[in-house]
């Protein structure tokens, strides 16, 4: 094995290497990846009404869906943004007109909208959502509840132009 005595032309060689490649990544500037949007959930369309109607609450009410709506790349809030929700509930079936409604994001592009107890369909308590305006592409979820006795359920969009 050769050992190299260590001089200030090592040190100066091995400090100007280490500056130019940066320790880890550490002295390169952070790149962010840009946010990436939603994909629409299979099975997220099932009993899609278009054109459901604007409303303050679906039925009596006691449940809460609630999420956020973001363009892609910049992760920008989307302020009026149309958001129809349908469900399951303890009022009716996904299919009667009864259990859609819609509601617009404000300011923040947050979207909240009280609707009747979502109860299990096909052994699962979940919700349907969707945006479906032009200005963006249109987008369907489908999320899970963890359990049929949760009183709110999340769902967030990040949309691309159309």
């Amino acid at each position: 094995m050769t050992h190299r005595p260590f001089t200030r032309r090592t040190l100066l060689a091995t400090g100007g290497a280490v500056l130019a490649t940066g320790t880890s990544g550490l002295l390169v500037p952070a790149r962010a990846k840009g946010v990436e949007p939603t994909r629409s959930m299979r099975g997220g369309a099932n009993n899609y009404r278009p054109g459901a109607p604007i409303v303050d609450r679906i039925g009596g009410g006691g449940f809460w869906m609630t999420g956020t709506v973001r363009r892609a790349g910049d992760g920008a809030p989307l302020a009026g943004q149309r958001i129809q929700i349908w469900a399951h509930t303890t009022e009716g079936h996904e299919r009667d007109p009864h259990s859609h409604g819609a509601t617009l994001t404000d300011a923040q592009g947050v979207f909240r909208l009280e609707m009747p107890q979502i109860v299990p369909a096909f052994g699962q308590p979940h919700g349907h959502l969707a945006y479906d305006s032009a200005d963006f592409k249109t987008v369907f979820l489908r999320p899970l509840m963890s359990s049929a006795r949760d009183t709110s359920l999340e769902a967030h969009f990040v949309l691309q132009p159309a």
